[in-house]
C-alpha cells in the first residue's frame, strides 16, 4: 500500500493556549479569520479554528500550555481514509502512541482522528473530515 495515496497535505497545526481571546486577537490582527469555533465538551476545552488562505490553525484553551519556544503540540496530515492510514500505521509499528481513533464533532459532520509520536516527540495527527 502506498499511504500517499491517502494524504492530502497539512489539515492544521495545533497550537494549545491559556487565554484564547488574546490569541484570537493576535492571530485577528495578523489576518486570519475564524473559520469555526467550538467547545470539546470531553476536554473542557475551547477551541477555534483559524484560516489564512490554505493554512489552519487549531487553538485550544487548555489551561496547560508550555508558553515557551517550542510550543506547537501538533501537525495534522489530512486523510482521505482514517481506517487505511490507521492499518498502515499499526502494520509498520508506527503507533508509538498505542493511539486509537476517535471522533469530534467538529465542522459539519465531525472529524475522526488519531495521533502518533515521532522520533523527536512531535505529534503527528492523521484526520479525516467526515
Amino acid at each position: 500500500m502506498n499511504l500517499n495515496q491517502y494524504m492530502t497535505g497539512i489539515q492544521h497545526i495545533g497550537i494549545p493556549t491559556n487565554d484564547i481571546d488574546a490569541t484570537l486577537d493576535f492571530y485577528h490582527k495578523l489576518g486570519f479569520e475564524t473559520a469555526f469555533q467550538t467547545v470539546n465538551e470531553e476536554a473542557n476545552e475551547k477551541v477555534v479554528f483559524l484560516k489564512l488562505g490554505t493554512l489552519v490553525i487549531e487553538t485550544y484553551e487548555n489551561k496547560s500550555a508550555k508558553m515557551e519556544s517550542g510550543a506547537v503540540d501538533h501537525v495534522a496530515v489530512n486523510v482521505t481514509d482514517i481506517e487505511e492510514v490507521y492499518r498502515y500505521i499499526n502494520c509498520h509499528n508506527m503507533n508509538t502512541t498505542q493511539d486509537t481513533i476517535h471522533f469530534l464533532p467538529f465542522w459539519e459532520n465531525g472529524v475522526r482522528f488519531f495521533t502518533i509520536e515521532g522520533p523527536n516527540k512531535e505529534k503527528i495527527e492523521f484526520s479525516q473530515y467526515m
